[in-house]
């Protein structure tokens, strides 16, 4: 298994094979809680690991061929899994982020450009949908879909050019919509997002594996569905883009507008033999943080693993529960931890680069208002929040006093929606390198 990259301001990582580790008990967990807090988000990583969640759920061998596509900045890695446990012939094509590539003997691995695509994704994209419609009846398709993939695979529905797609991708990114609502926007203008993957593949049977970084964990918005069936109309899709007052260009507005850019249905008769199963989620990682956390002798409870909405406003909230528990008691006991995931959003509005885990880490720091013994931690599973190569940050109870020290103004930095500038100066960013896995944000709040 893959550790963490070591770095500034990060310990190097023990990554908890599967939950049959025994953990480590920390003799007095109120003594370190930014050690904890580290402990804590490798845990929920660990538990996502596709060599830990891939070999469970391989299909069973094909009369004819096993053809492995797939898309995300996991699914190299899970490609790597699959070859290291599939007894017999295989071939396929995987297309992952810049710098997460893994090899791989059989499958062909690309890196192309993410969160805004590149030329690679479009042809490793058109390259996948040639190779799954060489599928025949007696063939498997297995697709690896992971977070990350709609960018990945950026083939442009008829009309339309990869620059309208990289235009409404930077468009889509600081407009405030969330998942859902952008990869509902993106399979409406994609040639293989939304089923069409699938349905290409007919008559072959699909098996889909996915590591889910959506909110809901609802298969349609892993990766915009490649592979699976779409219930959301082009109508849906425009109606997103105007509520938000996105600026795209014509084509997109005309490919939505006469419903030429609809996607597949679940009765569509081409998607007869496909199997869909969600191999690792938010849920799952929170609950391997949590058991990190009651081994060190901290209760944790976990708030939600689907947590939406501007990370400004959540961190705002949050701030209300936290010091509710610690001036309250309520309605959990101290010490204890709140544990929670899910995917706000930034509308980008400064001049700052965004990042939804450290704008909901400054605004929690700001709203808590240095209160005594709190503790808090949020990043992104995949190692990058927004578009840094930073995973999030860290809070503690002097953070604004020695942003003030060194004359920032934390309020300031959050009106420009520069949280990875605020804790940069800080020294305290959590730097991964690529996790190769990515169920979604993780948030963890020490009370003591």
């Amino acid at each position: 298994m893959r550790a963490l990259a070591k770095s500034r301001n990060v310990r190097q990582p023990i990554l908890l094979p599967d939950d049959n580790v025994d953990l480590p008990t920390m003799p007095a967990a109120q003594s370190d809680p930014r050690d904890l807090l580290h402990r804590l988000f490798e845990a929920a990583i660990a538990s996502a690991q596709p060599a830990t969640c891939i070999p469970p759920h391989l299909p069973a061998k094909p009369v004819g061929r096993l053809i492995v596509v797939g898309a995300g900045k996991a699914s190299a890695a899970m490609a790597r899994a699959v070859e290291d446990h599939w007894q017999g012939d295989i071939e396929g094509l995987i297309v992952t982020r810049y710098g997460y590539g893994v090899r791989c003997d059989r499958i062909e691995i690309v890196e192309a450009a993410h969160p805004v695509p590149d030329a690679a994704g479009l042809e490793a994209a058109r390259g996948m949908l040639a190779l799954v419609e060489t599928a025949g009846v007696n063939d498997t398709v297995l697709c690896l879909v992971s977070g990350g993939g709609s960018a990945l695979l950026p083939l442009p529905l008829q009309g339309l050019s990869l620059a309208d797609k990289q235009e409404v991708n930077r468009a889509l990114l600081t407009s405030g919509a969330t998942i859902s609502e952008m990869n509902c926007v993106r399979r409406h203008l994609s040639a293989i997002k939304g089923g069409r993957l699938a349905a290409a593949a007919y008559p072959a049977k699909v098996v889909t594996l996915l590591l889910s970084d959506v909110p809901g964990d609802n298969p349609r918005d892993i990766a915009s569905g490649p592979s699976v069936a779409d219930d959301t109309t082009c109508a849906d899709a425009l109606d997103i883009i105007r509520r938000y007052g996105i600026e795209v260009p014509p084509a997109v507005i005309e490919a939505l507008a006469t419903g030429r850019g609809e996607t597949v249905k679940p009765d569509d008769y081409r998607l007869r033999h496909i199997e869909t199963k969600i191999i690792a989620a938010p849920q799952a990682s929170l609950e391997a943080a949590a058991r990190v956390a009651e081994a060190a002798g901290l209760p944790a409870y976990i708030l939600s693993d689907s947590i939406e909405g501007e990370a400004r406003d959540v961190g705002k909230t949050l701030a209300g529960v936290v010091r509710q528990v610690k001036l309250r008691n309520q309605p959990f006991r101290t010490p204890c931890i709140l544990l929670s995931g899910g995917e706000t959003t930034v509308t980008v509005r400064g001049k700052g680069r965004g990042g939804r885990n450290v704008e909901f880490l400054l605004s929690l720091g700001i709203a808590l208002d240095g209160l005594e013994d709190v503790w808090a931690l949020a990043g992104d599973t995949d190692g990058v929040d927004g578009i840094e190569e930073i995973a999030g940050a860290i809070l503690t109870p002097t953070t604004l006093k020695r942003a003030w020290d060194k004359d920032i103004r934390p309020k300031d930095a959050l009106a420009e929606n520069d949280g990875h500038g605020f804790f940069g100066a800080l020294g305290d960013q959590i730097i991964t390198g690529p996790t190769l896995t990515n169920v979604n944000d993780f948030r963890a709040v020490i009370i003591l």
